[in-house]
């Protein structure tokens, strides 16, 4: 017989209550939301670029930098090895991905081999214990020259390693920013999307995301004016830098040891000199920085240390006495915007490669205004349609069924809400395709009950065959589709997994709408009229 338990009754209307709860919040203005209690829920549905406007950049990895610094860094360790193994060389060359070491004596190539074959380490290990590729490849040419290669492949794993380290330093820098549900994503082998709902100001991310900020603290070099340096040719083991000055160019003359990295850097605060009242940057080592640091202020004491960001010279201060604490501060001409990029660029860390922009969009508020109105009469028509079919089509049972896709509607944004996932107009686009699934299960239910009916049997058990023969219908066409969602979502990105999202969600509503709550609305409704044929 068609019963619906009390407790059941009470279950469905608290999990419609719950549902109006966690989604009101998106239709009411900020100021009602924020004389919320705090323990009331007030999140919103974060609106994506396309709805609200902000920024995009599509960011390439730098493969040529990373080249040249990986071969740079394979000469500097073949001079190394082959120094420490007291091995003279003639010279040491660089031809493409290949570093050429010329043997003084040919007698010693045996040694050279040996001490150099150290270098040819994997580049990485896969989870499963298997090494890769060796990142260099060491072999004699003639008599008395050593070449070792660069491997391609365990360049290409560098990339793909430098690209995920790029994804995480990225993200910290925009969460940096403030803004709301950033979507920082892989695209390709060396590219990074990166989508900043909100902002505006697609140059100050420029900016932010431009920079590699390598940061090092190097001695500035006074054997040779830096002017001459410029103009001439550098001491061994120093080199020109610029640091600019109200827009001028000054050359410094800075050894290429660095003295202390800005790996060592735990944090980096924007702030105001109490002398000056100019803006600076506070700056704080680790245990191994401070501890490097204070032993190069204490052995330098009265000679200026030159703070060096990505090539540029930010300020070279005289060390007045030595530093022992672990922290600093830098100085120069900045303002309070850039003192506070910089503490950003700091704090999220240096990048492994420059990452290049190659394509910039900006969707102003009033296009994504635009798209919002579309979407919202779309799901409007949409919606209308649906309601007057059902009901045209169904009488009392195509209203309940109408009242179970309000409901569904209602889930959908609760779920988003307390779930805090990001609405495309992609997603808009799948709440319209969930509007009609979710009826197409009422439809499988209804017909199914017509056919029982015409079989012969009464009004209940039509009612329940229905309901119980159509639920493995729904069960089966439902997951199919889930299935297709959620591929979509892995393998998808951007507007398509909004759209996926959207979709997986409306179909788990579905469920619980087209048959629990549409069941229970028939079973109060049969209780009370006792129908004897179906209103259809």
């Amino acid at each position: 017989m068609l019963y619906f338990s009390t407790w059941k009754t009470i279950a469905v209307l608290a999990l419609c209550a719950l549902g109006v709860i966690f989604a009101l919040p998106n239709v009411l203005p900020k100021s009602v939301r924020d004389a919320y209690p705090s323990w009331f829920p007030a999140r919103t549905i974060v609106l994506g670029l396309d709805l609200q406007g902000g920024s995009q950049l599509l960011l390439e990895v730098d493969g040529q930098a990373l080249r040249k610094a990986r071969i740079d860094a394979v000469r500097e360790d073949v001079r190394r090895v082959l120094r420490e193994a007291r091995v003279g060389t003639t010279a040491i060359n660089l031809d493409g991905k290949i570093v050429r070491a010329t043997l003084r004596e040919p007698g010693q190539m045996g040694l050279a081999l040996e001490k150099l074959r150290t270098l040819a380490v994997p580049a990485s290990t896969s989870v499963f214990g298997g090494a890769g590729p060796n990142e260099v490849e060491v072999a004699q040419q003639g008599d008395s020259v050593v070449t070792v290669t660069l491997n391609d492949a365990a360049i290409e794993a560098r990339i793909r390693a430098a690209v995920d380290q790029s994804i995480e330093i990225v993200r910290r820098r925009v969460d940096e920013l403030g803004t709301v549900e950033p979507s920082i994503q892989r695209q390709g082998v060396d590219r990074i999307l990166v989508q900043v709902p909100g902002l505006n100001d697609p140059q100050r991310l420029k900016d932010i995301l431009g920079k590699t900020a390598a940061l090092s603290f190097r001695l500035v070099d006074l054997s040779v004016p830096p002017e001459q340096a410029a103009a001439g040719r550098p001491p061994e083991g120093s080199e020109v830098l610029f640091e600019n000055q109200n827009g001028n160019k000054t050359p410094i003359l800075v050894e290429k040891r660095v003295m202390v990295s800005g790996e060592d850097l735990t944090d980096a605060q924007p702030g105001f000199d109490q002398r000056t009242n100019e803006p600076i940057v506070s700056f704080r080592f680790n245990n191994r920085g401070a501890r490097q640091f204070g032993v190069v202020t204490q052995a330098n004491v009265g000679k200026p240390f030159a703070i060096i960001l990505d090539n540029e010279v930010i300020s070279a201060p005289r060390i007045n006495e030595p530093i022992t604490g672990g922290s600093g501060q830098i100085s120069g001409n900045f303002t309070v915007q850039s003192a506070n990029d910089l503490a950003v660029l700091l704090r999220a860390g240096a990048l492994p490669a420059p990452l290049t922009v190659i394509e910039e969009r900006t969707v102003g508020p009033g296009l994504g205004q635009d798209s919002i109105n579309a979407g919202t009469r779309a799901t409007w028509y949409a919606a209308a349609f649906v309601i007057v079919f059902m009901f045209a089509t169904y009488g009392v049972f195509g209203f309940f069924a109408n009242i179970a896709l309000t409901v569904h509607v209602v889930f959908i944004f609760a779920l988003m809400s307390l779930l805090g996932a990001t609405l495309t107009l992609p997603g808009i686009a799948g709440i319209v395709l969930t509007i009609g699934t979710a009826v197409d299960s009422n439809v499988l239910i209804y017909e199914r009950i017509r056919e029982e009916f015409r079989a012969g049997r009464n009004m209940v058990s039509s009612i329940e065959a229905g309901f119980k023969q159509a639920f493995a219908v729904i069960i089966d066409s439902n997951s199919t589709m889930a299935i297709a969602a959620l591929i979509l979502f892995l393998l998808g990105s951007g507007p398509v997994r909004g759209f996926a999202v959207v979709f997986l969600l409306g179909i788990v509503t579905t469920v619980i709408t087209a048959v629990t709550m549409t069941r229970m609305m028939i079973a109060l409704w049969y209780r009370r009229a006792r129908p004897q044929t179906l209103p259809f």
